[in-house]
């Protein structure tokens, strides 16, 4: 059985990911960052003993560092970076939340490069080890687009994060690549968004049980299909 690792599991498409997952028998470590916003998320663990609930604040790097010492010696076969935030209410030209913006970096960028770097001795005992950032299509500069520069430019450096980590993992056999999850009805996407929740969960674990070394290092959308950078 495959152990895989969804952060931000407790809403939106990590909650889906996390019950896509356990359908189909994997075992899933899923956090959350406090005990107010995980109802949900507890409510599965009552079908299903493969859960394992974990609490992580991921614009902490403490809270980082002793996530990953907590689990220490436990093989990871993939890790799902999934949280995010979409960044300050002000993040326009001509009104931007600096602050807001750092944050976004913290846990947009830094934190799935931080979680992932952490992990990588628990995802070398994996006979096949990936790595998965939730991205966006945002973040591509291949897509002209206007506004929301905090969170555009927080996914494109994801991007480039771990374009660069697939390179230096290669040797190590552990592929990484972010995914565009689509434009997905959830507190972030809207309700006015294309697809649910369990559609974008859907295709992403699909894309994540068919990842190989030599999709490593590509960008690629929930549907499968490779998104230019």
């Amino acid at each position: 059985m495959e152990t895989i690792l969804i952060t931000g599991a407790n809403r939106g498409i990590g909650l889906a990911l996390t019950e896509a997952c356990l359908n189909k028998g994997y075992a899933v470590l899923a956090t959350y960052r406090d005990e107010g916003s995980c109802g949900a998320l507890k409510a599965l663990g009552g079908d299903h003993a493969e859960l394992s609930l974990m609490t992580l604040s991921l614009d902490d790097e403490a809270s980082i560092l002793a996530f990953a010492k907590g689990l220490r010696g436990r093989k990871i076969d993939v890790l799902i970076n999934n949280a995010g935030v979409m960044g300050p209410v002000n993040q326009s030209l001509t009104d931007m939340d600096s602050a807001g913006w750092l944050n976004a970096f913290a846990i947009n960028t830094i934190a799935p490069f931080t979680l992932s770097r952490l992990l990588l001795d628990n995802l070398s005992l994996a006979e096949r080890p990936r790595i998965v950032t939730v991205s966006s299509q945002m973040g591509s500069l291949n897509r002209v687009s206007k506004g929301a520069f905090a969170y555009r430019s927080s996914k494109a450096a994801v991007n480039k994060v771990m374009q660069v980590m697939a390179l230096e993992l290669q040797e190590q056999g552990i592929i990484v690549c972010p995914v565009h999850p689509g434009w997905v009805q959830t507190d972030m996407g809207g309700s006015e968004a294309e697809i649910t929740s369990e559609e974008s969960a859907a295709g992403i674990l699909e894309l994540v049980e068919k990842l190989q070394p030599e999709h490593s290092g590509r960008f690629w959308t929930w549907q499968g299909e490779e998104h230019p950078w």
